[in-house]
């Protein structure tokens, strides 16, 4: 009796791993960030500002889809979220360009872009995924001065959006 037990246990032992590569995985990790003008995120990632664990994984910035949050709630990245960080801040004229930088892509509902909470721009994904990299030319309007923008990467196939903040200088 002792001898089968002690095989059980060798062989689900062995099995474990087998079984746990096998199984669905959870929600994957983030995959995108907005790298010009550099977002606070890609500003982590450079070292320009010292942001905690977000310097390493600056793709990582994906929650439910509707937050209005540079972190997207993520407590450990909520640095983001500090107006006051030091963010350096990038001039542009009445409209910019916005680069989206991918470590993998998702089929894409769309990209919004927000500053002070009204939505300024939307671009179409067609349930399509992008390229390496997607840009978008964004009009600011009659809007001037220092402007925080929420950019938001929403995923066509789940309930997440990827978000990245980019402090500019319009005028």
């Amino acid at each position: 009796m002792h001898a089968k037990r002690k095989l059980a246990a060798l062989v689900g032992a062995a099995l474990a791993p087998v079984i746990a590569v096998s199984l669905p995985s959870g929600a994957a990790s983030a995959h995108g960030y907005i790298s010009q003008p550099p977002s606070r995120q890609a500003q982590c990632a450079a070292g320009v500002v010292n942001c905690g664990d977000i310097k390493y994984e600056p793709q990582s910035v994906e929650g439910p889809k509707g937050l209005t949050s540079c972190s997207a709630g993520i407590s450990r990245f909520s640095d983001l979220d500090d107006n006051n960080k030091g963010w350096i801040v990038t001039n542009v004229g009445s409209t910019a360009t916005f680069s989206w930088k991918y470590t993998a892509r998702h089929a894409t509902s769309n990209w919004q872009y927000f500053v002070g909470g009204t939505k300024i721009a939307e671009f179409g994904g067609n349930n399509q995924q992008p390229g390496d990299t997607t840009t978008h030319q964004v009009n600011f309007g009659g809007l001037r001065g220092h402007q925080k923008v929420l950019a938001v990467w929403n995923i066509a196939d789940t309930a997440n959006a990827f978000y990245s903040c980019v402090d500019v200088n319009i005028g």
